[in-house]
């Protein structure tokens, strides 16, 4: 019911630091598919779908939080899952990746591993879909555009190819999550963006994440020194407070 994308790149910050980015995007012909499926920390990415089981991923992003690798982490997760050939799994870390689509997921279904990134998906059109995920990812991978932007434009390749087939379903929703082990003053609005119910949840879940981009630059300009000095400007009294915490909220 449902196709995504976890990848690892690295990258150089403003200092000259290397660091690391994880990303999931996911969507699918049913609501609330962020709530489900995409997961990701500063240690790697993992998507659960198919008959989701949403420990999976909770527990896996744990397991590579505590210093397992991707490989270790997901397969111990299968071995204690009596569901596990219902099950699709698949993610990153920094040093590897992994995936696996269950016997008993529904046709069709597969997956695709890359060079730091993993594509999966179930109930889809063809193999196509997942194919065009791929694809585009693999193009856009030296792009200068924002890691999320390139997340979405993923998706809509594989939406294009047919995506899920159940068109009977009209109420769909998408979901993007990035993560990354660079320390910012505030996490841009922009890297965790859901869309639950929608018809048309690529070009929804596209503006919805220019529209975080609008707002995320807008108060960074605005306050932005103030965010250097942990917190909005300082105030005495408790109505101007209120009135400070509505604004900055």
């Amino acid at each position: 019911m449902t196709f995504s994308i976890c990848v690892h790149e690295t990258y150089t910050d403003d200092d000259g630091t290397e660091q690391d980015r994880f990303g999931v995007a996911v969507t699918t012909r049913l609501p609330g598919v962020g709530t489900l499926c995409p997961f990701a920390s500063e240690s790697g990415a993992v998507a659960t779908q198919s008959l989701v089981n949403v420990e999976l991923g909770r527990k896996g992003v744990e397991y590579l939080d505590d210093g397992l690798a991707i490989e270790d982490a997901l397969q111990s997760l299968l071995n204690a899952d009596e569901g596990a050939e219902n099950r699709q799994l698949h993610g990153v870390d920094a040093e590897g990746t992994f995936v696996f689509s269950g016997e008993e997921c529904k046709d069709w279904y597969g997956h695709i591993e890359g060079e730091n990134y993993t594509v999966a998906g179930n109930l889809l059109t063809g193999e196509a879909v997942v194919e065009s995920v791929a694809e585009e990812y693999e193009a856009s991978r030296d792009d200068d555009r924002p890691f999320a932007e390139r997340l979405v434009d993923a998706l809509a390749a594989g939406h294009e190819q047919g995506g899920d087939k159940r068109e009977e379903l009209h109420i769909q929703s998408a979901a993007l999550v990035v993560e990354s082990t660079e320390e910012r003053v505030v996490d841009p609005y922009y890297e965790d963006l859901r869309v639950d119910a929608t018809e048309t949840p690529i070009a929804d879940l596209r503006e919805t994440y220019e529209y975080a981009v609008e707002g995320y630059e807008m108060a960074m300009e605005l306050y932005e020194d103030a965010y250097d000095e942990d917190g909005m400007d300082p105030v005495d009294d408790g109505e101007d407070a209120a009135s400070s915490d509505d604004e900055s909220a």
